[in-house]
C-alpha cells in the first residue's frame, strides 16, 4: 500500500466534544424541568433558556432522560460542608443556625425539581436514587448530626427516632410549597423547629 493509500484509510478524529457550556445547560435543564414537569419538558425548551443550539445539547446528553439524570444530579455540588456545620451548644440553636436565605431559595428549587421528576422516580431506579443523593441526602446527613450532638449531650432521649426526626421539618415545607403554594420563608421554618421537630424530639416548647 502505497503512503497515499495509508492516508486515505487514516481514521479522522471526530472535532473535540466542548463541556464549557454544560453548567449553563444543566441550570436551564433544571429550571425548565421544575416549571414543566419531566413530561412537559422538552430537549428544545431547555436548548432555548440555555440559549444554545439544540444539536449542542444532543451531541452531550442523547436524550432527555440522561440530561435529566445529569442535572439531578449536578445539584449535589456545593452540599452541605459537614466539616463547617454550626455548633450552638443546643439543638435548638443548631437548626436555627442553618437557616440562611440561600438555602432557603435553594430548598425551594430542589423541591420543585422533585415535583418535576415524580412521574419518571418511578420508572427510573437510577433517577430515583440520584434524586436521593442530591436533593435529600445533603440536609439530612447535617440534620442527623445535630440530633446525634443533642443525644450525647443528654438532652433528647436516646432511643428517639433520628432518621424520622430528619424527615418531619421537609414534608412540612414541601406540603407547604408543592401542595399548598406558600413561599417558604425564616419565619415558618422556627414554627416548624419550635411547634413540630423539638416537641417530636422529645423536648417541650418554651412558655
Amino acid at each position: 500500500m502505497t503512503q497515499v493509500d495509508q492516508a486515505e484509510v487514516k481514521p479522522r478524529l471526530g472535532r473535540k466534544r466542548d463541556h464549557t457550556r454544560d453548567p449553563e445547560i444543566l441550570d436551564a435543564a433544571l429550571d425548565v424541568l421544575s416549571e414543566s414537569g419531566y413530561d412537559g419538558m422538552t430537549i428544545d425548551m431547555v436548548a432555548t433558556r440555555a440559549k444554545a443550539g439544540k444539536a449542542t445539547v444532543y451531541r452531550r446528553w442523547s436524550s432527555k432522560a440522561e440530561l435529566v439524570l445529569d442535572a439531578v444530579a449536578c445539584m449535589k455540588q456545593g452540599e452541605i460542608d459537614l466539616d463547617d456545620l454550626p455548633d450552638t451548644g443546643t439543638l435548638r440553636g443548631d437548626l436555627v443556625a442553618m437557616i440562611r436565605t440561600p438555602s432557603i431559595r435553594d430548598g425551594e428549587r430542589k423541591l420543585k425539581v422533585m415535583a418535576g421528576i415524580v412521574s419518571m422516580i418511578a420508572r427510573s431506579p437510577e433517577l430515583a436514587a440520584a434524586a436521593q443523593e442530591a436533593l435529600v441526602e445533603p440536609r439530612a446527613r447535617a440534620n442527623r448530626i445535630f440530633f446525634r450532638r443533642a443525644i450525647d449531650r443528654g438532652e433528647i432521649p436516646a432511643d428517639v427516632d433520628v432518621e424520622k426526626l430528619c424527615i418531619i421539618g421537609p414534608a412540612l415545607v414541601s406540603y407547604n410549597v408543592l401542595m399548598l403554594g406558600r413561599p417558604v420563608d425564616r419565619d415558618l421554618l422556627v414554627e416548624n423547629i419550635d411547634k413540630v421537630i423539638l416537641p417530636a424530639a422529645g423536648i417541650r416548647a418554651e412558655p
